[in-house]
């Protein structure tokens, strides 16, 4: 038999109705507590005026410190036109002005007062929401703990009975560290209690959010930073968002067409992950600018979290190298830069998710990463979380990181290679009294990828690899690459030269081996003519012998 599902009324509040599965419990009030700046009013009148505006629920806001006009002025900052709520009758504030001076406990303390007050001004506005800010300035002045408990508990029916879901706050005690509120009783009879913090490490401040409870709902158990600027309260709702996340083969270039070679598939897969590290002047950044113009060029979203330049600086050094990014600056193209030591490093991490929320780009340059500072422990835990942020949402991440060693990876790349699908290792080696570029894949998981050591060149066309060479004595580059092929060429021509010298040389002793053999050959023929006509003589004397001597015998045989 399975049990009906609470119902939750969602604030509107980017990230928060994630945490709480849904928002807040409908018609049913919530406690919110916290110290002095930690966003306890901005968060619950972002509550009302985003139930006006996005859910069309009208809202209540009963302040006992500010008034209409001071709550208007304090959230125009966040683009809030509270007046003009007010005019168009979806909203109302009502300011109860309580003099403690004036307040004598003389016998039984009810709320009769409050509730018609309420009651009215819910019924103005046909109210489905509702604030206290806050329950300090009602009961400062009653320090019985029976009969505090005893009216908080019937406040808190009444909300009930009239079916608003309503934001009680109270201020953060100051004694017991457990103790959420400065009564301590609070939050015993709230059925969804939520506690702010505003924390100042390493004289950075960090405000936080954590679900005390939420009776009868699942809810996020973490600690979740949240971020208040002008464009209102964000809450980062992910602490690890697991290993869930979908893969793509789809493949996207790298917008350095050798290193697309280098890498077995022709670029980075989709939604991965990719490290690029190496020492100063390697040219990190122009290889993220690279890629960061090819998504450019197809047209895709892309955001780019910078951490040591402005993006007008980042746009004039580009130029120089032939990255021209100001044409989709401001259009496919967002820059976002910040110093790290402005915010801690959730702060940072809740700005780079509420941007990502709002911008959705298909692929996001993290430059550097070297530069966020803390705990290694904690930069660690950051940076998973922001990987798996990306990696669940499919986006393509390119992480700069500053190699603090010469060595083929320092400490701190190593820390997080483990969170990166593939690993380009930039650096550099000095000889001759120059020092020439090197890059290579450390790693790439499920790809084939190059093993070679590739030299590469800036220059006001962009980025070119250069041919691998190894000679006898290794890899060289630059000037020694140059002469060692300069000398091979030399060597080359001096062969190519010797052998044609041989060629010659065995023409002309043919040659002439061929006129002796044609001299010699006359010779013999002569020779042999010359037997010949001996032959013939011979012959031809002995048949005139013959001749001679059958005549001479005819001449005998005559005379006798």
């Amino acid at each position: 038999m399975t049990g009906a599902v609470l119902s939750k009324s969602p604030t509107g509040i980017s990230g928060f109705d994630d945490v709480t599965l849904g928002g807040l419990p409908a018609g049913r009030p919530t406690l919110m507590c916290g110290a002095a700046g930690c966003g306890k009013t901005l968060f619950a009148m972002t509550f009302l005026v985003e139930g006006i505006l996005k859910y069309g629920e009208p809202g209540v806001l009963v302040s006992f410190e500010e008034s209409a006009e001071d709550l208007a002025a304090n959230v125009a900052s966040l683009g809030y036109d509270v007046m003009s709520l007010i005019e168009q009758k979806k909203l109302a504030i009502d300011h109860v002005k309580i003099d403690p001076a004036g307040i004598e406990d003389t016998g039984e303390y009810d709320l009769e007062g409050l509730f018609v007050r309420l009651d009215y001004a819910i019924k103005s506005v046909n109210a489905k929401r509702v604030v206290l800010d806050t329950l300090e300035a009602l009961f400062a002045s009653f320090p019985d703990a029976v009969l505090l408990r005893a009216e908080l508990r019937r406040l808190f029916d009444w909300l009930k009975d009239r079916g608003v879901t309503a934001i009680v706050t109270a201020e953060r005690g100051t004694g017991d560290p457990n103790q959420f509120t400065r009564h301590g009783i609070e939050e015993y009879v709230s059925d969804c209690v939520i506690l702010l913090d505003n924390r100042v490490e390493n004289q950075v401040t960090t405000r936080r959010l954590r679900i005390v409870k939420y009776r009868g709902s699942a809810h996020g158990t973490n600690e979740y930073p949240f971020l208040i600027d002008t464009t209102g309260i964000s809450v980062l709702p992910i602490t690890s968002a697991g290993l869930a996340h979908l893969t793509s083969s789809d493949v996207i270039s790298t917008g350095i067409a050798d290193l697309d070679s280098m890498l077995g598939v022709g670029g980075y897969f989709v939604g991965s992950s990719v490290l690029v590290s190496g020492l100063a002047g390697t040219g990190k950044t122009t290889f993220a600018a690279k890629f960061v113009e090819a998504r450019c060029a197809l047209g895709e979203r892309t955001l780019w979290f910078a951490f040591e330049e402005s993006p007008e600086q980042i746009v004039r050094n580009m130029r120089s190298v032939g990255v021209d990014l100001a044409h989709c600056l401001g259009g496919t193209l967002r820059i976002e830069s910040a110093r790290p030591s402005f915010f801690g490093l959730e702060m940072h991490l809740a700005r780079m998710y509420r941007d990502i929320d709002l911008f959705k780009p298909t692929a996001v340059v993290i430059d550097p990463i070297s530069s966020l500072r803390g705990v290694e422990s904690e930069v660690h835990a950051t940076l998973l979380r922001l990987v798996d942020l990306l990696k669940s949402r499919g986006i393509t991440a390119v992480f700069t990181s500053l190699s603090s060693t010469d060595q083929a990876s320092s400490i701190n790349d190593r820390s997080i290679s483990s969170l990166m699908d593939t690993w380009i290792s930039l650096s550099h080696i000095e000889t001759n009294g120059e020092r020439n570029r090197l890059v290579y894949v450390l790693k790439s998981r499920g790809m084939d990828h190059s093993n070679q050591v590739r030299e590469y060149q800036i220059s006001n066309e962009g980025i070119a690899m250069v041919p691998a060479y190894i000679g006898a004595g290794g890899v060289l580059t630059g000037s020694a690459r140059l002469a060692q092929e300069a000398q091979e060429r030399d060597e080359s021509a001096a062969r190519d030269e010797l052998v044609m010298q041989k060629k010659r040389e065995l023409a002309r002793r043919r040659k002439a081996v061929e006129q002796q053999v044609a001299e010699l050959q006359s010779t013999l023929d002569a020779e042999a003519s010359e037997l010949d006509s001996l032959i013939e003589h011979s012959d031809e004397h002995k048949r005139l012998q013959e001749a001679d001597r059958a005549r001479m015998a005819q001449l005998r045989r005559t005379k006798e």
